[in-house]
């Protein structure tokens, strides 16, 4: 009978999740006011206030949108290819996409989060996850470029990444799914889950000039699935705090199974102590292999190094640094108020909003408040923790985000809105309906020491009904909405790029003055740079030919080459050697079976090309420079392998051996 409950429970679950998708809220005839639009107008030649960056989720890279207008800025290439610009594709950042199992060139982002100094945001980075081959990456917002990408070992799922401390002290990434350790035997039957798989939580130190990144040490803890997570703030700067679920610790048909328990937990681990722990050598070492990948803006390359050892600390021999809190089942969000006294959770599955008080975890932790203890770490009582409840504030609350006036807004996707709170009475203050079942929102600022109260921008997951429809697949979407009065008010909706996991958003103010305009050429360290047209050439070493080729407005040097043979494998060396702001240039050849590459002012990049057969191929530049993009153009002639062709290359120097050119109409 038990089993047939399950199911009910599943299938009636199943119902409300689907069935919130296709209809809309309550109450919407006048969730748009009149002057929506008048608050998002950025006239031309403005700028917006807020910079929005937004994960892709499935495309693996991340989008930059501004706020209020909503318009689309960037996309900016982190975990897969793209062929817009070449990045995975020249060979200067190939090793980007590198990791243990080989070239990666995909994953799925989920979560960002923007560096911080003193618990407030500081617009030198933002960090991404990687969820499904493990991996966190460093964007430098002087360039919007990537500059790191760190694989992470003993790792499955990297759902929980990346999250910070107060002063980027350390990136954070927990598990999604619970496996046997790198260096364990993973040939084991799955029913021996319990046994036999483990989860980690990685500590990655961040270099507070450079932001290298490294990972300092893992935590060893019991196979649950961890999800989101938030570190603490002033009196409670030395802890983290995941939600995790699937504490029944089973590993098939999670929707059941993974929901038998009232409540799972919360993990809150008290990283400065594990810090000193690691530092006092009371970790072991574990040997692993995984990938760092580091860009080099002066060499405009990138490298790829394969680590092989990890130090790692066991939770279950720590007794003072791991403690679960009891929090309603399958909870999705771990957030920290700008004082860091209150944790909320966000049980999936509950009717409720639990919030804990820092203050009462230490007691309860002085006091020995426990109600035993889960694979050796030990469970407060969750009233000990409790500072209270949030009743009734909607179906399905997932993540909260703060204001910085003492109000949160929660997000709740199966009655599709958003809810303020008072955080102090706990009571509702507003919804607002959304279109439809969000998931992430972002207030700027939000989950820091400083939110900028003025916006909050809600990432949906379905948006039937909203945008002209486009087969079976419909555009995903943001909303923006005015939080700074009492009543939340629907701004703007707008398509985002991929599915939007969670965002992070900055004043503008904070980014734009910083951003790198151009490419010294003299300093432009990368091995195949040509600093001038007279230093191009083309170089034959056997069957390697390095092509080293300059572009400026409007023409390449060369831009005829001839003695290249079948069986070449053939090197484009491409230097711009523009020094002025927004003018790249891009190169492609015809049958070139990678990518284009697109060259920023004063860079090199560099990709592979073997042609298929005998013939003459034309190049060109692919993003227009002038009023003479068209003109700007190649060719290169490929001869047989037993050509007697050679090498040769030139600039305006081959005309045509007619003596006679066709004549002008009208002459």
């Amino acid at each position: 009978m038990k089993k047939n409950t399950n199911w009910l429970y599943a299938l009636g679950a199943a119902f409300l999740l689907t069935g919130f998708y296709s209809c809309k809220p309550k109450n919407t005839s006048d969730a748009i006011s009149g002057d929506a639009a008048q608050k998002v107008y950025v006239a031309p030649g403005k700028y917006d206030e807020f910079y929005n960056f937004v994960s892709g989720g499935f495309n693996g890279q991340m989008s930059v949108y501004g706020l209020p207008s909503g318009r689309l800025l960037k996309i900016i290439p982190i975990f897969s290819v793209f062929p817009e610009n070449g990045y995975g594709y020249s060979e200067e950042t190939k090793p980007m996409l590198n990791t243990s199992h080989g070239f990666v060139p995909w994953d799925d982002q989920h979560h960002l989060e923007l560096s911080q100094t003193n618990g407030e945001i500081d617009g030198r980075w933002i960090f991404a996850n990687a969820n499904n081959t493990p991996r966190v990456a460093r964007v430098d917002l002087t360039t919007f470029k990537t500059a790191e990408i760190l694989e992470l070992p003993n790792s499955a799922g990297n759902h929980s990444s990346p999250f910070i401390t107060e002063n980027t002290e350390y990136v954070v990434a927990g598990t999604r799914f619970a496996v046997p350790m790198d260096n364990d035997n993973g040939d084991v039957p799955i029913n021996t889950y319990r046994k036999n798989f483990k989860a980690s939580i990685s500590f990655i130190s961040v270099d507070k000039n450079s932001g290298n990144m490294k990972v300092a040490f893992q935590l060893r803890v019991p196979p649950v699935d961890f999800d989101l997570s938030h570190s603490g703030k002033g009196k409670s700067h030395d802890w983290f705090f995941f939600s995790c679920y699937n504490t029944e610790q089973a590993s098939t048909l999670l929707e059941v199974n993974a929901s038998q328990r009232d409540k799972d937990f919360i993990l809150a681990v008290n990283w400065k102590k594990l810090e000193e722990y690691a530092n006092h050598g009371n970790g072991k070492k574990e040997a692993v292999q995984y990938a760092h990948n580091v860009y080099d803006e002066k060499t405009h390359s990138a490298t790829s190094t394969i680590e092989k050892e990890v130090t790692v600390l066991d939770a279950k021999d720590l007794k003072d640094v791991c403690y679960f809190i009891p929090c309603p089942k399958s909870p999705h969000g771990c957030d920290v108020d700008p004082t860091g006294e209150y944790i909320v959770g966000s049980g999936k599955l509950a009717a409720l909003i639990p919030v804990f008080s820092f203050d009462k975890i230490q007691k309860a932790i002085a006091d020995k408040k426990f109600i035993g203890n889960y694979d050796g770490i030990p469970v407060i009582e969750y009233e000990a923790a409790l500072y209270g409840e949030v009743k009734k504030p909607g179906l399905g609350p997932l993540h909260t985000e703060f204001d910085g006036r003492g109000n949160a807004v929660t997000t709740m996707f199966v009655s599709s809105e958003i809810v303020k709170w008072n955080i102090k009475d706990l009571k509702v203050i507003d919804r607002e309906p959304t279109y439809y079942s969000p998931g992430h929102l972002c207030i700027p600022g939000g989950d820091t020491r400083k939110p900028n109260g003025k916006y909050v921008i809600v990432y949906n997951k379905i948006t039937k009904d909203r945008y002209l429809p486009t087969g079976p697949e419909l555009a995903q979407a943001a909303q923006l909405f005015d939080i700074s009065g009492d009543k939340m008010k629907l701004l703007l909706d707008f398509p985002t790029v991929g599915e939007p996991h969670y965002g992070q958003a900055v004043a503008a103010s904070l980014i734009k003055d910083k951003s790198v305009k151009f490419f010294d050429i003299n300093q432009n360290q990368n091995p195949y740079v040509t600093k001038g047209e007279k230093e191009a050439k083309v170089i034959r070493n056997g069957k390697k030919v390095d092509v080293y080729i300059t572009q400026i407005r409007s023409h390449f040097v060369p831009d005829n080459i001839e003695g290249i043979k079948m069986g070449d494998q053939v090197y484009w060396h491409v230097t711009n050697l523009e020094q002025d702001w927004d003018v790249p240039h891009g190169f492609a050849i015809k049958g070139a079976n990678n990518a284009e590459l697109l060259v920023m002012p004063g860079e090199t990049q560099s990709f592979e090309w073997n042609p298929e057969k005998p013939g003459m191929y034309p190049f060109y530049c692919t993003d227009f420079c002038s009023a003479l993009h068209q003109e700007m153009q190649g060719y290169v002639r490929v001869s047989p392998a037993n050509s007697n062709v050679a090498i040769s290359f030139s600039t305006g120097a081959n005309l045509p051996d007619t003596t006679t050119a066709p004549p002008l109409l009208g002459k």
